[in-house]
């Protein structure tokens, strides 16, 4: 195993010492902590193994529990990102740049204040899960026809409430609606 495949916080076993934990490294050694104490190891000279799985790509040797932590942030970062930049395209434009603004009734008490893009944003989620919770309520195999009713009057009753925000949508047909 070669120093440079190596990253702190990795766990590795080592024939004669057992597994441990990569602590420090420099060019040619790694400070691993053992059960039995704090060993420095020329990882090239000695028969090294990583505990987890790795991948290599374009020449970079990483963790592979790394790689797929970064790949994961990554993606819920453009994720979110896309989402938020969909849900605004629903904004009317005379609301985009504005925010709103959270008084307390207690003058001590310190006041918010919220883009309504970010606002906005959790209204349109709400209605995409109301929706999605629609879907599956209708197309659910054990629930009656009677249960189904029953639920999706609920469902009605939250679309309800939710259509004082229909000020903030650009098009009608993305309003909430008790129909």
């Amino acid at each position: 195993m070669k120093v440079e495949t190596m990253a702190i916080g990795m766990e590795v076993r080592h024939p004669d010492y057992g597994t441990g934990k990569v602590v420090a490294l420099s060019e040619n050694a790694a400070d691993i902590q053992f059960e039995d104490g704090l060993k420095s190891v020329n990882p090239q000279f000695t028969e090294l193994h990583p505990l987890k799985a790795t991948a290599e790509l374009s020449g970079l040797e990483i963790p592979l529990e790394e790689l797929i932590d970064r790949i994961a942030r990554a993606a819920v970062d453009r994720s979110m990102a896309q989402t938020m930049e969909t849900s605004t395209q629903e904004l009317g434009v005379k609301w985009h740049g504005g925010h709103m603004e959270l008084i307390p009734g207690k003058s001590e008490l310190q006041s918010k204040e919220v883009p309504l893009e970010v606002f906005f944003h959790k209204i349109v989620g709400i209605r995409n899960q109301l929706r999605v919770l629609e879907q599956k309520i209708n197309s659910h195999a054990v629930l009656t026809d009677a249960d189904k009713v029953e639920l999706q009057q609920y469902i009605s009753r939250c679309y309800g409430s939710l259509t004082s925000f229909n000020v903030l949508f650009k098009d009608k047909e993305s309003q909430f609606s008790s129909k």
